[in-house]
C-alpha cells in the first residue's frame, strides 16, 4: 500500500475515531487525525499479531483495523496528555 493511501486510511480513521470517542482532545483535529494515521499502523501490527489480515488496502476491513488502532492511540493520548494524567 502507497504512502498515499496509508495518509488517506488514517485520515479516515482519524475522523472515524473522533466521532466514536467524542470529547475534547488536548491537541485538536490535527493531532486526532494525526493520531488516526498512526493507529492505521497500529492496528495492522495489533490484527497481525491475532492472526489477523491487517491493513492491506482502502477496503472496509482496513478501515475498521485503523478505527481500533487509533482508538486505542486516541485513549493513550488523552490519559497522557491531560493535566497530571489523570481522569476528572
Amino acid at each position: 500500500m502507497g504512502i498515499i493511501a496509508w495518509i488517506v486510511l488514517g485520515l479516515i480513521a482519524g475522523g472515524l475515531a473522533k466521532l466514536i470517542m467524542p470529547g475534547r482532545d488536548p491537541g485538536g483535529i490535527i493531532v486526532t487525525m494525526l493520531i488516526g494515521i498512526a493507529g492505521a499502523l497500529v492496528g495492522g501490527f495489533v490484527f497481525s499479531l491475532f492472526g489477523g489480515g491487517g491493513v492491506t488496502g482502502l477496503n472496509l476491513g482496513s478501515i475498521i483495523v485503523a478505527i481500533v488502532g487509533a482508538l486505542i492511540l486516541l485513549a493513550l493520548y488523552r490519559m497522557i496528555a491531560r493535566p497530571g494524567g489523570r481522569t476528572p
